[in-house]
């Protein structure tokens, strides 16, 4: 198959925040609701990818809708400040070189059901901003995933394009978006069937793949 373009995930497909964030929002319970218990990395592993709204019902059970929606508001902020002050290697193996060597060939974009900011985070970090044509994602338009990958299509007159992450909601985003998926293998989760188009064991296998 000829893909005119590739779609990528972020957390669990360009690179691992789930230690970072972890820390970052429990400093955020304890400041503004600290009845919430803490998270791990391992937990958090098990909601990136879902909507912010949805991450907010399953860990702050216990809280009214405007407290939900406030805490996540600061964890969000608590987020980005550690984030962007961080000195660690969080990105998978070969990331940053195969994003500037494939784009160099197809047009790369990002698409993400993360908070509005972070996909801007991610691209500094990583010095790739030069590198994604175009990215989306629910905190810019409140749309699913399916929708989002969509909206770039339209919006950049995509004809074949193909999307990586690396869970289940990832793989039923494309289904319904009708777009190919290829799982990140190395990332958070996996698909519940194998009718993907290709698995993926490290990111630069992209390269041979799509060349």
């Amino acid at each position: 198959m000829k893909f005119d373009s590739i779609i990528l995930d972020v957390d669990g497909t360009i690179w691992n925040t789930t230690g970072i964030v972890a820390d970052a929002w429990n400093q955020a319970f304890d400041q503004f609701f600290p009845q919430v218990p803490h998270v791990t990395a391992e937990i958090l592993k098990g909601q990136f990818g879902k909507p912010m709204d949805v991450i907010a019902d399953n860990l702050f059970t216990n809280l009214s809708k405007a407290e939900k929606d406030l805490l996540m508001t600061k964890c969000c902020e608590y987020e980005q400040k550690a984030l962007l002050e961080n000195t660690k290697n969080i990105t998978y193996d070969r990331v940053v070189e195969t994003i500037k060597k494939l784009s160099a060939i197809i047009p790369v974009f990002i698409v993400s059901n993360c908070q509005s900011g972070y996909i801007e985070v991610v691209m500094e970090k990583n010095g790739i901003k030069d590198y994604i044509k175009d990215f989306e994602c629910f905190g810019n338009t409140g749309l699913l995933k399916d929708e989002n990958i969509r909206l770039i299509i339209k919006r950049n007159n995509l004809k074949s394009p193909v999307y990586i992450g690396d869970t289940q909601g990832d793989y039923e985003a494309c289904k319904k978006a009708g777009v190919p998926f290829i799982w990140a293998a190395y990332g958070f989760g996996r698909p519940e069937d194998d009718n993907y188009y290709f698995k993926l064991e490290e990111f630069a296998q992209l390269e041979s793949l799509l060349n």
